[in-house]
């Protein structure tokens, strides 16, 4: 590990006006369990870290019965422990459950998860279901996106210089149900080969995938066929066609291209039979 400047700034002003004068020479710590290894190996130097644990205003969580905020600094294990969450979200705690340990998890927070902007993020795939937005300080003016617009390519997002993810937040529709379904070579503490999560709300679906293109996606065409559908095993396989057809996986050390294919079809089926 190279050399750098740290700082922990106290507001989110002054973090900002650190990435600002550092650019692209500037990374975040936040949990850090994704930069510091990718420190050690030499993957990035960035000679200025920007801590931006100290900063109060990040570690909130707001519960309220039609939203759910949740702050920058949030860890995982701490949205895993919320009974709010676990009671409206389930299925968005099943996905955070699968990542890595429960020590990285102690560490770790869906923020951080989010804007490493991995094809495989296990959070993304609820978040994307669910319509999250991400809200961005910017030293323009303050914006809010949806998380859909925030991933651009393999760990790229649209956030610019200076810009600090600060939250997000989860709208909590009526009769909102999920399914979470994680494909991996091993039970525990892997990353995803293929993971995905369906969410209906009345009669609409909402599929998302990560691992399966550059960054994690909505299949939105198997989407538009399932809206208003009264789900029968015929109609499961053909929405299964349609999802195969959407994504466009590579081949690497976890899986083949096919088998990620194959993969996307096990994962849907067997998310869809949740309302069966």
């Amino acid at each position: 590990m190279k050399s750098f400047k740290y700082y922990k700034p106290d507001t989110i002003q002054e973090a900002s006006e650190l990435l600002v004068k550092f650019g692209e020479e500037a990374s975040i710590l936040n949990g850090g369990t994704d930069l510091i290894v990718r420190m050690r190996d030499y993957v990035t130097s960035p000679k200025a870290v920007v801590d931006i644990k100290g900063i109060k205003t990040l570690h909130k969580i707001e519960c309220k019965e039609n939203e759910l905020y949740i702050g920058a600094c949030v860890k995982l294990s701490e949205i895993q422990k919320n009974e709010f969450i676990r009671d409206k979200l389930p299925f968005f705690v099943q996905a955070i459950s699968t990542i890595a340990s429960g020590q990285v998890r102690n560490r770790a927070t869906c923020v951080g998860n989010i804007c490493n902007a991995s094809p495989l993020a296990d959070t993304a795939t609820p978040l994307l279901s669910l319509n999250a937005t991400i809200h961005i300080y910017s030293p323009d003016s303050p914006r809010d996106i949806l998380l859909s617009d925030l991933f651009v390519f393999v760990r790229k997002t649209s956030l610019k210089v200076g810009e600090i993810a600060t939250g997000i937040t989860i709208p909590i529709e009526e009769g909102v149900e999920g399914a979470y379904k994680k494909i991996s070579r091993r039970k525990e503490v892997d990353l995803s080969t293929v993971c995905s999560t369906v969410v209906k709300v009345k009669d609409d679906y909402r599929i998302s995938y990560g691992a399966v293109a550059p960054t994690p996606i909505r299949l939105t065409k198997t989407e538009a066929f399932l809206s208003g559908r009264t789900l029968t095993k015929e109609t499961i396989e053909e929405a299964c066609d349609i999802a195969v057809g959407e994504v466009s996986p590579i081949s690497d050390i976890r899986a083949s291209k096919e088998y990620r294919k194959e993969m996307v079809r096990v994962a849907l089926r067997e998310n869809l039979k949740k309302w069966l």
